[in-house]
């Protein structure tokens, strides 16, 4: 019997469903006569409770149930939201190259930039397809906001299977809502948390170029105001000639 069939949630589980409910309750306080009311909160909480259980009873029938949710109903607008620039819930779109077509996979996934190093907080671990596809070939693309638009950024994943991703994910999250927002699906939906690194290969910006005019400075200043000086001496010494052979 391996993890995935052990009657024990995983971590962080209970927590994540205990903090969606939370939220789930909380709105309905907030405005009882809202849609969908207390029929919507019933269901969510029901929802979330037999999500607990399935994934306790059976972590890959959880993995398959929602792998095919996201392949087929969340992920596709999300992903074509991230290609054409928009990103209301703070993710990014992680390009692999998949392990047996050899043709680009797009996943989007939480945005965990941290500086040159791209986070990832895998919701299905080893099972999850990107991963399966980085072990194959650790060479990716992130699609991040780079300045005011957002471009194809190349890098090298590593797999951390010793990585707490719970702490991990923790200082991801921390004063970023839709980090943290993004981090509660995760828990929720996912089977076994899996820590994912990516160095990025940001290029330096390009310096600008003087398009093979001298740089401005006071040397140069010197040389102009020189050359000048040196013209009007020539003016001055050739007009003197003139005036002497008229003479």
């Amino acid at each position: 019997m391996d993890s995935y069939d052990r009657i024990t949630p995983p971590r962080g589980l209970v927590a994540g469903t205990a903090a969606a409910l939370a939220v789930v309750w909380g709105l309905y306080a907030l405005s009882p006569d809202a849609w969908p009311g207390l029929v919507g909160a019933l269901v969510q909480t029901a929802l979330g409770l037999l999500n607990l259980l399935l994934t306790a009873r059976s972590r890959r029938c959880k993995v398959l149930l929602v792998r095919t949710l996201q392949r087929f109903i969340i992920n596709p607008p999300i992903r074509l939201l991230l290609v054409a620039g928009v990103n209301p819930l703070g993710l990014a779109l992680l390009e692999t190259r998949g392990r047996v077509s050899g043709l680009p996979r797009r996943t989007p996934v939480g945005n965990g930039r941290d500086g040159d190093t791209f986070w990832i907080i895998a919701e299905h671990g080893p099972r999850a397809g990107y991963v399966c596809n980085i072990r194959r070939d650790p060479r990716v693309r992130v699609r991040l906001r780079m300045g005011w638009r957002y471009r194809w950024v190349p890098g090298t994943a590593e797999i951390l299977p010793d990585d707490d991703a719970l702490a991990r994910q923790r200082s991801l999250i921390a004063w970023h809502p839709l980090r943290a927002l993004n981090a509660l699906s995760v828990r929720v939906l996912g089977a076994d948390l899996l820590t994912v690194r990516i160095q990025l290969l940001i290029e330096p910006r390009a310096r600008p170029r003087t398009l093979g005019r001298p740089l401005r400075g006071p040397s140069s200043r010197r040389t102009r105001v020189t050359s000048v000086f040196a013209v009007q001496g020539a003016h001055v010494e050739a007009r003197g000639a003139k005036v002497v052979q008229h003479g």
